[in-house]
């Protein structure tokens, strides 16, 4: 893959281009769904796609295609060779410096040689063992919306004209199921899954499906509460959630279109002294770990809050030169071109177990689920759907759903007075427990 890029780098040079870089990326996925029992859908997809930036003089043009053949390089090179040469100069565009380049390409555990290994029929069965737990675990289990089995491996390849070359392959393995409760006329539905780099890491389909029915089962009976301000609890995954606000609005795109409510506050305090907010790419084996950014850089571990104080955007070389700064590692690269991306960004662990931070409710809320996309990036205003369980007396008491919390993400993040002990890397962006002091739950 590497020849291809740096061929392409070179015809981009011959034909004008005074700096250039190139991504290439090999793909292949494979996804199944089973509902009770039967396979509803099978997917299998291969994809190739080279993508290619390049500079004249101060100006930019990118293309992309996913046909390898020659004359098709040939024609992406004139074409866009031909776009830069009649697109306005940015005198801010333009590669990293040489000197910025990452010098060693570290092995970070990110492909599983062995686990694709399995036959459509075995994945396929994976999810099956999913679903199959989920209903046998309760009759009060009586439907599915669905099991499903996933795997992914791609090689990506990424070069520039002035000396970077590297290459990594990864692997992705995922197993979900959602199963639907139903009691008294009322159905609810929750769902359960797990993601990792490496196939033998998954947890076992019986534990997903046993884990997906008992949240299903705790929503029987929701009600609706009366509208209040109350202490409310998010737990992991909607603490994750929350978090993904502050790392698009750390973001240099947000930043220097003034589309953020973090303008300005870089070295002040957004957060209460328990939050610390970390992106770290270098992590072995997990999901958004990389070996390098989209433009060559290292991977680093970045601190972003540090005990609540904002220490740093998340910039590319383009977006860093709009804001006067320098880049902090965080470009990414797709068929699209280049954009700034997060790799593991998560909220660091507290010290509270999570039964604590609940016990110490008197009356409140635990958000298991949001619905809907109710927050404003430019003011931090957030409103959003959400189901979970009421806290009564420090212990979660009956299931409410059909209710609204609002606030504003600064004054949010201001007000975390716990941070639970139990983060877990599901996800590329993960969060424990989080006890926010004080917020409007709006319902009846």
């Amino acid at each position: 893959m590497l020849d291809l890029v740096q061929d392409v780098l070179k015809r981009a040079g011959a034909r004008g281009a005074t700096a250039a870089d190139a991504f290439l990326l090999e793909d292949q996925a494979f996804s199944a769904q089973v509902r009770l029992g039967q396979v509803d859908t099978v997917k299998h997809a291969r994809e190739q796609h080279l993508s290619l930036r390049v500079f004249v003089g101060q100006s930019v043009a990118a293309a992309s295609t996913s046909d390898l053949s020659r004359a098709s390089v040939d024609r992406l090179v004139e074409e866009a060779v031909s776009l830069a040469r009649v697109t306005a100069p940015d005198e801010l565009g333009g590669l990293p410096a040489a000197g910025e380049l990452a010098r060693t390409i570290p092995s970070l555990d990110l492909h599983d040689p062995t686990g694709h290994d399995l036959s459509p029929e075995d994945k396929i069965g994976l999810a099956r063992r999913c679903e199959a737990a989920a209903l046998e675990s309760d009759p009060r289990i009586t439907n599915s919306e669905g099991g499903d089995f996933s795997d992914r491996q791609a090689r990506y390849a990424y070069g520039t004209s002035h000396g970077f070359a590297g290459e990594y392959e990864t692997s992705s393995f995922s197993l979900s199921v959602s199963p639907v409760a139903s009691q008294n006329g009322q159905m609810q539905r929750d769902g359960w899954y797990h993601a990792t780099r490496k196939r033998e890491r998954l947890d076992a389909p019986e534990e997903i499906g046993r884990t997906a029915a008992r949240r299903a089962l705790r929503r029987l009976g929701a009600r609706r509460v009366k509208t209040c301000e109350v202490p409310v609890i998010f737990d992991p995954e909607m603490a994750a959630s929350l978090i993904r606000h502050i790392a698009g609005a750390a973001a240099g795109p947000s930043l220097y279109r003034g589309a953020s409510f973090l303008v300005g506050k870089l070295g002040q305090q957004i957060a209460s002294p328990a939050v610390t907010l970390v992106d770290d790419g270098t992590l072995p084996g997990a999901l958004g770990s990389r070996p390098f950014d989209g433009e060559g850089l290292s991977i680093r571990r970045t601190v972003v809050v540090d005990k609540g104080v904002l220490t740093s955007y998340l910039l590319d070389t383009y977006t860093g030169r709009k804001l006067g700064m320098a880049s902090t590692h965080h470009a990414a690269r797709d068929g699209s071109g280049v954009t700034v991306g997060t790799t593991n960004f998560y909220l660091a662990a507290g010290a509270t177990d999570p039964r604590v931070l609940v016990a110490s409710v008197k009356q409140g809320l635990y958000v298991t689920e949001l619905i809907g996309f109710g927050v404003n990036g430019v003011t931090g205003d957030y409103s959003r759907g959400a189901a979970g369980m009421w806290i009564d007396n420090g212990e979660l008491a009956y299931p409410v759903e059909e209710i609204t919390v609002a606030g504003n993400l600064l004054e949010m993040f201001r007000a975390i007075e716990g941070v639970g002990n139990d983060l877990v890397f599901r996800d590329r962006t993960a969060a424990p427990t989080v006890l926010i002091g004080k917020m409007v739950v709006a319902g009846a």
